[in-house]
């Protein structure tokens, strides 16, 4: 993991307060969703396909700060939509650094070149860009030719600019293991901080739904990447640098067996706070104490519900794999001098039998929403008219 030392300090830090409080279920990230609009339409999106009353809403500086505080996480990402196409979200930004929150953008970096001026390096500042792959897988996995070399290079001015700048890589079952190897030795080679990885989840309203992993292939893939990992290492090319922890990326080699914590990542975007979590919109709650004390998390993970059943995404397990590596840091130290194995028998895998199947409750919130955007805006038309009338 190459998270600088005084974000996992602080973070350390965090995690041993909320234990001498006696929190069990408490946030690690928040993730903050101030629109859903973006510039792309990716095929294994299932965030932008609302009615276009929804993608004109954004969330007010004021409520996202609001929500930091509501939280209390040490850590912000800001993924969307395409946060660079909210006009506030450099004030945004500066809030939470503000705060001391260590805050990353998510972006494609089509508008990064032009918007980067609206921010300062900071040790609190992370720029996450979206890249899948290399020049054509990425294009393909975004459904756009061309965005890949503008991420690139928008990269590359970032850094020469001061900023610390990550990868997100999300991989789906057309993923080439030599292929995303070469990929991150090229984001070594041009001085990229460090990658954050993940196996696609099967969004129910993704355009593609041909392309997501199973749990048995994401693991017998991410073996094959990591192996190929130690081999560049071998032949003297650097190491692969991770966002994530090493038990992390040692669960999705299958190696560790571990149950979903949605409560550690949060998120809070123009609806409200999202029930159960980042990947899973099944209701909202109008404050985080709400989402914590009344959403029913027992009804929800990997062998619990349908819609869980092939998720191993960061935003659910790494809060786990963190867990796991405070609770036991000799495990963790063994890792990190074995390294993450990938031959051999894998970990027992979560019992699928007894999940709850999958509800479809996605138009119901829409509807909602509609209804209530539609409202104010009737009342807003009533008041102006009554203003113009008394003048």
């Amino acid at each position: 993991m190459s998270v600088p030392l005084r974000q996992q300090f602080d973070v350390a830090l965090y995690i041993i307060k909320q234990k001498l409080k006696g929190n069990k279920r408490y946030p690690l990230v928040l993730m903050l969703e101030p629109l859903f609009r973006c510039n792309l339409a990716c095929a294994g999106c299932g965030k932008i396909d609302y009615p276009d009353e929804i993608l004109n809403q954004r969330m007010s500086v004021e409520e996202c700060l609001q929500a930091v505080d509501e939280c209390g996480a040490p850590i912000v990402s800001i993924p969307g939509g395409e946060p660079l196409l909210h006009r506030e979200i450099e004030q945004i930004v500066a809030g939470l650094i503000a705060k001391k929150k260590y805050v990353t953008l998510c972006t494609n970096a089509l508008l990064l070149e032009k918007k980067m001026h609206l921010f300062t390096p900071s040790p609190y500042f992370n720029f996450s860009v979206h890249l899948d792959g290399d020049e054509k897988d990425h294009d393909r996995s975004v459904c756009q030719d061309g965005v890949y070399v503008k991420a690139e290079a928008a990269i590359r001015k970032a850094l020469e600019a001061g900023f610390r700048v990550n990868i997100n890589c999300t991989l789906f079952n057309n993923a080439v293991p030599e292929r995303v190897a070469n990929f991150f030795d090229r984001m070594m080679e041009i001085g990229l901080h460090d990658i954050t990885v993940s196996p696609g989840y099967a969004y129910e309203r993704a355009p593609d739904q041909q392309h997501f992993l199973t749990r048995e292939a994401t693991k017998n893939m991410f073996r094959d990447i990591f192996r190929m990992g130690k081999e560049r290492v071998k032949q003297g090319k650097a190491k692969w640098r991770f966002s994530q922890s090493d038990l992390f990326m040692d669960y999705l080699a299958g190696n560790q067996s571990y149950e979903c914590t949605p409560w550690g990542l949060p998120t809070r975007n123009i609806f409200g706070w999202q029930r159960p979590c980042y990947l899973l919109g099944e209701g909202y709650a109008k404050t985080y104490k709400e989402l914590i004390e009344t959403t029913e998390w027992e009804k929800y993970g990997t062998g619990r519900y349908e819609k869980c059943a092939n998720c191993m995404v960061h935003c659910g397990y790494e809060p786990t794999a963190a867990e796991d590596s405070f609770n036991n840091p000799l495990k963790l130290l063994k890792l990190a001098f074995t390294g993450i194995k990938t031959e051999g028998a894998m970990a027992k895998d979560i019992d699928l039998s007894n999940q709850r199947p999958a509800e479809y409750v996605f138009s119901q919130h829409v509807q909602e929403a509609l209804t209530k955007i539609h409202t104010q805006k009737v009342l807003k038309q009533a008041e102006e008219k009554s203003t113009a009338a008394a003048e």
